[in-house]
């Protein structure tokens, strides 16, 4: 049995490149939750998708102009969405920013 992970502590693990100016690091997970950050630069786009999971995302740094299901709207800083299994979604970058993703199960796709 894999000895489960408590703490995730800054710059521990790698970046990964998604697309130009697009970028991602898992933080930390098991497999019933996983927390991910995705680094944007300003105009990057996080393509519409959707997927099984249910994702709740923070908005750590700057603006997003996030579309759920059709509906788009302006989140910054501080604020806050909920993606529901299995709807369509994305985000465009207003500004360099940073989102905190989490997901329930996690995201084997991911790792």
């Amino acid at each position: 049995m894999t000895e489960q992970k408590f703490f995730a502590q800054p710059n521990e693990t790698e970046w990964t490149e998604l697309a130009p100016g697009n970028t991602r690091r898992v933080l930390i997970h098991t497999p019933e939750l996983m927390q991910v950050e995705f680094g944007f630069e300003k105009g990057a786009v996080g393509a519409l998708h959707s997927h099984p999971h249910i994702q709740v995302s923070y908005v750590a740094e700057g603006s997003f102009e996030v579309t759920i299901d059709g509906v788009t709207e302006v989140v910054g800083e501080g604020g806050s969405f909920i993606v529901p299994s299995g709807l369509v979604h994305g985000v465009v970058a207003l500004e360099k920013g940073r989102l905190v993703d989490v997901f329930t199960p996690h995201r084997a796709d991911f790792l």
